[in-house]
Order: C-alpha cells, then structure tokens, then sequence
C-alpha cells in the first residue's frame, strides 16, 4: 500500500522526464529521483551503492513507490540522471531544500569557493571551472551553488 510522500519529496513530481515517449520506460522518474534522493542523502556516492541501498530496503520504498518493476540497476538510475535537464533539476532540488530549510536562523552558513579538478583543458583554451558554495553546517547539505568566471 502506497501512503503519502514525505513532505517536499512533490517538487520533483512535475521535472520533465527526459526518455522518449513510447520507449522502454520501466521505471518511473519519479521513482529513480525518490531512490536516488533518499541514497544519496543516506551517505551513497556512487550509482551501484544507490541501488544497493534501494535493494537493502526494497519494503520500506514500496511504502511510497509503485516500483513497478522493482528497484532500477544502477545503469539506468546513471543514464536518466545524466539524461536531465540540469537546471531544471537544480531548481527542484532548491525548492526540495528551501522546503526543509525554512528557518537557518542560529545555524551557521559556509561559502566556500573551490576550482574543480581537472576541468581545465589547454588544448582547447577551456578554462577551469570555479564554483561557489553555500553549506549548511546544521543540516548538512548544500544550499546551492554557482559558477563562476574566475577563483574566488
């Protein structure tokens, strides 16, 4: 039986899905977002530990999620995660953060700045990509991130 999603889990609900209608879509993008979230947040870095985890509590996502098909291989959550639009799906998870973060006030924010490594290429001139971030120390996620032209 499917009972109601957890608050600020609906943000995600209407993010395009990016498979082709009519393809072989055997697993809902909400599904493979729902997965993916809870996994990641759990302390999950890579596709295979996403779906080991999802594996591990195959009874405790069936509670919210059809899962159809059972819990998607680590292959498709990697090739519909990359397939998103990502400034669509950075607008969901800020809205998904805003919903948890509500009130920061007493905790602390960190900006930080840092230049990826290794995004650099001299054969083509590319420059490195600098990013700035803002972190909560309390809730231990990030509250959103962006590029820019030069370090910081």
């Amino acid at each position: 039986m499917i009972t109601k999603l957890p608050e600020g889990f609906t943000v995600f609900q209407n993010l395009e899905d990016p498979r082709a209608e009519g393809g072989n879509k055997q697993h809902s993008l909400f599904d493979i977002l729902f997965i993916t979230l809870c996994a990641t947040v759990a302390g999950c870095e890579t596709y295979t530990e996403v779906e080991q985890f999802a594996d591990e509590r195959h009874d405790w996502f069936r509670k919210f999620l059809r899962l159809e098909n059972g819990i998607p291989s680590h292959d498709t959550i990697g090739r519909v995660l990359a397939a998103l639009d990502s400034h669509s799906f950075q607008a969901c998870l800020h809205d998904w953060i805003d919903h948890l973060c509500l009130d920061l006030r007493g905790q602390g924010v960190h900006i930080d700045g840092k230049t990826l490594r290794h995004s650099f290429d001299t054969a083509t001139n590319r420059q490195a990509l600098h990013m700035v971030s803002a972190w909560s120390s309390g809730l231990q996620v990030c509250l959103g991130q962006i590029a820019t032209e030069e370090k910081s």
